[in-house]
């Protein structure tokens, strides 16, 4: 059984949803329908031509890419021309195109992490959080004999974690009081009559992700006909998520040294350095794409070298004149997260029984040539 578009596409969303992605970047569905079956799945980091002739060889009917194939409104649909000529290709082949741009910056697992790995740096932290999960209490009334059940649903369906510590709960124990009215089917008492119950306050903290599904289960697990809880949004927050990623290194490195382990682990033949070589560094930022936004947030968070790429003449100055270090190896280094965005999908879909493939596109869309 192979697996329908729609249903691809929630399984890649919850590696990077879309919630995650910066304000005003264009993700999502751009080009086709996910309303069909697919075989196979392309993910590449652009779509080019060769991209989409790729997909043509392997049969596949959807390419999940990294950069949008449509970054701004598009003035004309002439065939005639480069941009042209890619949608009607996607289209006569009905290959449907998606995007997970600063979503999959940001995931976990996603861009940044594959690039902070690559190179070695541990006990990573997003370099500049772009959303924090809000967090809920939720408090249930429940009877003595019933609250353990309760509690362990809520647990199941993903309550109850505080930072690293997970089935967290405060119980309490009162009596509560109800008048069963005429057609009521109560767990105690009888119809006309007030009972009074022994129960247990159960409090709980719940994700925003998570809310509906945990409280679901609560009401599942509960035994009452009508169950009394309360939802109260927190001030705290939970787990945070962001763009790059600031790290330590396990040993110092000089920037040179730093610079030999960064072209080997992105496989790229050179790259450009702002600072001294013979500086040993500790603690590196590490950001997929245009770096000119977060070299101040890199040093602010305790970097001491920042690997991007696309860094301009002034910012590169900037950075020396402020003592901050940086390796520009080139927008491409993306390319990294290819197969491993493939790699979770393929066992997700494989995971829930279906037979639908997911590729790594294994096209070198860098535009550049180094001579």
């Amino acid at each position: 059984m192979f697996a329908n578009g729609q249903t691809v596409i929630q399984w890649m969303e919850k590696l990077a949803p879309k919630h995650w992605a910066m304000e005003g970047d264009p993700i999502g569905l751009q080009v086709g329908t996910l309303d069909k079956t697919v075989r196979t799945v392309l993910v590449a980091l652009d779509v080019t031509e060769e991209v989409v002739r790729e997909a043509v060889q392997l049969g596949a009917e959807l390419i999940i890419a990294h950069h949008a194939v449509m970054y701004r409104p598009i003035r004309n649909l002439r065939t005639d021309l480069p941009a042209g000529r890619l949608y009607e290709a996607l289209i006569k082949n009905d290959i449907a195109v998606y995007v997970a741009h600063t979503n999959l910056d940001t995931a976990i697992g996603g861009v940044n992490d594959v690039l902070a790995g690559a190179i070695g740096l541990k006990e990573c932290e997003p370099l500049e959080v772009v959303h924090a999960e809000p967090l809920y209490k939720l408090v249930v009334f429940a009877p003595e004999e019933a609250a353990d059940g309760v509690r362990e649903a809520m647990f199941t369906a993903g309550a109850g974690w505080i930072g690293n510590y997970s089935h967290c709960s405060f119980n309490a124990r009162g009596f509560g009081t109800y008048l069963p009215h005429e057609g009521t089917n109560p767990y105690a008492g009888e119809p006309g009559k007030l009972e009074r119950a022994d129960e247990i306050r159960i409090e709980t903290i719940v994700s925003g992700q998570l809310k509906r599904r945990v409280v679901q289960a609560m009401i599942k697990a509960h035994p009452y006909e009508e169950v009394a809880y309360d939802l109260y949004p927190l001030d705290m927050t939970g787990k945070e998520h962001g763009i790059g990623r600031v790290g330590k290194l396990e040993q110092p490195l000089t920037l040179e040294e730093l610079c030999g382990r960064v072209k080997a682990a992105y496989e790229v033949p050179f790259v450009r350095l702002v600072g001294e070589r013979s500086r040993k560094v500790t603690k590196v930022a590490v950001l997929g794409g245009s770096g000119r936004d977060f070299v101040a947030k890199a040093k602010f968070a305790g970097a001491e070298a920042l690997i991007t790429g696309d860094i301009d003449y002034h910012t590169a100055l900037n950075a020396l004149a402020d003592g901050m270090a940086v390796i520009d190896a080139g927008h491409n280094i993306e390319k990294l997260v290819k197969p491993a965005v493939a790699e979770w999908l393929g066992a997700r879909l494989r995971e829930a029984g279906y037979a639908t493939k997911a590729v790594a596109s294994q096209v070198n869309t860098e535009p550049f040539q180094f001579v």
